[in-house]
């Protein structure tokens, strides 16, 4: 805002600088004397009297004249010119923080959903955007990583397993859409800037009560990117209003869930993709019973997919990427046998 006003009052002062710097001439002294001599013949035309015989001025003394002419004018133009360039800086910062911070609204993300065939289909779910939730390139937050993330794991699951997910479709529905019943297991990007209304609460409670399985990924610390972003609070506000007893804790490593495919032997110094800290690793069980079913994974404070999005362009070491992928092949394993 302070940024908006300066600019504000730098526009003004730039207005009022121009009109005392150019007067209207374009700041030209060549336009200046015609404009001199236009004056001087109107106004013996007025007066009616015999313009008088020009006196020729000393040579030296005309010269030093139109120096003096040019090198104010020069000078007047060069602090046009810095204030104009620092206007048009400051324009641009303005326009950049919020566009960065992701206040200045976004674009919409291009997806096609593929009909339901039977066949293992990631399935990611989308949401309304809070304010500040647009600061990666304008996109919603719900999107980061779409669909490459999914692409790459689908691809991983294919080689190590006989799943057979598909790789040439990768789905985004609402909470509220009722063709997520026919998917087993959704993902979820960016919960600090999930908005839901009542109606999507009510479908996604039917969802986890009915047997689906969801991952929470991509899950920052409020205040750590963009703007806004209630991070945990917002997203254990929209989890009371789901289920009104939801009691998240942390995931210990002996769950089933890290040991459905590949051994993961500890969560203590799991790597981190730019998230700086300790990853958390929480999870909700129904009615709050550890001894029976996890209705969620939340990963808290990381980027788990930020690794699959990034494999294969060498951003991080293989072995950390590796790691990533243990984890979601494992989620997904767990999703489908339990």
């Amino acid at each position: 805002m302070m940024v908006s006003l300066f600019v504000t009052q730098l526009r003004q002062f730039l207005t009022g600088l121009t009109r005392v710097t150019f007067g209207g001439c374009g700041g030209d002294p060549d336009v200046w004397e015609q404009a001199a001599k236009r004056r001087w013949a109107e106004a013996g035309k007025e007066s009616k009297l015999q313009r008088p015989e020009l006196q020729i001025p000393d040579r030296h003394t005309d010269e030093k004249a139109d120096s003096r002419r040019h090198h104010q004018a020069s000078r007047h133009r060069r602090t046009a010119g810095a204030a104009v360039i620092a206007l048009l800086f400051l324009s641009g910062l303005a326009y950049g923080q919020r566009r960065f911070y992701g206040w200045g609204g976004g674009r919409d993300v291009d997806v096609e959903n593929a009909s339901y065939d039977g066949r293992f289909t990631f399935a990611r779910l989308k949401y309304t955007t809070a304010p500040g939730g647009f600061w990666y390139q304008g996109m919603p937050s719900w999107s980061h990583g779409y669909p490459m993330s999914e692409d790459n794991l689908m691809r991983i699951m294919n080689e190590v397993s006989d799943l057979g997910a598909r790789t040439d479709a990768f789905n985004v529905f609402s909470l509220d859409d009722p063709e997520l019943s026919k998917y087993p297991i959704a993902y979820i990007t960016e919960a600090g800037w999930w908005q839901m209304t009542d109606q999507e609460g009510e479908a996604f409670r039917a969802y986890l009560q009915k047997g689906g399985f969801v991952i929470f990924d991509d899950f920052k610390v409020a205040g750590t990117f963009g703007a806004g972003g209630g991070g945990w609070e917002n997203f254990e506000a929209n989890m009371k209003r789901v289920l009104p007893y939801a009691k998240f804790v942390d995931m210990n490593v002996s769950h089933p869930i890290f040991h459905s495919f590949f051994e993961i032997k500890s969560l203590d110094d799991f790597p981190q993709a730019y998230n700086a800290g300790r990853p958390f690793f929480r999870g909700l069980y129904e009615d709050n019973d550890p001894n029976k079913r996890l209705l969620m994974i939340v990963n808290y404070n990381t980027d788990i997919s930020q690794y699959w999005e990034w494999s294969g362009r060498g951003l991080r070491p293989f072995d950390e990427t590796n790691e990533a992928y243990k984890l979601g092949v494992n989620y997904v394993i767990y999703g489908l046998t339990h």
